[in-house]
């Protein structure tokens, strides 16, 4: 008995000798974690230094894209891209603001950095139509309504809005609910649910009041729209009323289920 219980005490201490299992394990994770540590700080340093101490990933070009008026010189002049700093500190949100706010013909614009040296420049310009006439220019209107650029010459095509608001009656009452702003953004609505061959006939786009919008076109005949709504159904009406009445030169499509026609 008392061999047998030496013998199991030496197996027991055998057994018991170095740290249990457990507290192994978590040191080998603790040292893969440090080595990992250690080759991350290592690797990390030079690609730091790369990317913002080296001359080799800098700002040193601009490209322009998708201009139509403006010139990608005015483009790249109004972006301020900051020449010579570490491409990917250069802050492309900074260069969209400042595009948008000194070019408000800009918009839409997508920065976006060109590795090793660039910065590529996207312009979505803004499209007018309509114009208004303010002294000797014209102020272009886009199809959200946003008044963004005057012009020295009318753009050819675009119709001119004529904003001639009663100011008494039921339409001063219209004036006062809707206001000058949505009164063009009617017009505009107007504008765009034109068919293509009226559009490009279109001279002038009056507005007397909210559901009083007429069009003058460039051969004198006139049609009257109304409102803004139901603009797709009258833009069907007007198409085959104009077949039907070809030498007619006046048309009424404010009730498109009702229209009529008539001689000038």
């Amino acid at each position: 008995m008392a061999g047998s219980t030496t013998a199991e005490r030496g197996e027991r201490k055998q057994e018991s000798s170095g740290p249990p299992p457990r507290l192994r394990s978590r040191r080998a994770r603790l040292r893969a974690i440090v080595l990992l540590g250690l080759a991350l700080v290592f690797l990390g340093i030079p690609t730091v230094w790369l990317f913002y101490g080296s001359d080799w990933l800098r700002a040193e070009q601009v490209s322009v894209s998708g201009t139509r008026v403006l010139t990608p010189s005015q483009v790249e002049a109004a972006a301020e891209v900051p020449f010579g700093k570490p491409l990917i500190s250069v802050d492309t949100d900074a260069i969209e603001t400042r595009l948008r706010r000194k070019l408000p013909r800009i918009d839409a614009v997508d920065v976006v950095r060109s590795w090793p040296h660039g910065i590529d420049l996207k312009v979505v310009e803004r499209t007018p139509v309509l114009i208004v006439q303010k002294g000797g220019k014209f102020v272009e209107v886009d199809d959200d309504g946003v008044r963004f650029a005057m012009v020295s010459e009318a753009p050819k095509g675009i119709p001119a809005l004529e904003l001639t608001l009663d100011r008494s009656g039921a339409a001063a009452a219209s004036l006062r609910r809707f206001g000058e702003p949505r009164l063009v953004r009617e017009a505009v609505g107007v504008a765009r649910a034109l068919p293509a061959a009226v559009a490009h006939e279109t001279r002038t786009v009056k507005v007397r009041s909210y559901d009083a919008i007429s069009l003058e076109l460039r051969d004198g005949r006139t049609v009257v729209w109304g409102s803004s709504e139901k603009g797709a159904a009258k833009a069907r009406t007007l198409t085959a009323l104009m077949k039907a009445s070809p030498d007619a030169g006046y048309f009424d499509v404010s009730v498109p289920t009702a229209p009529a026609s008539a001689r000038s």
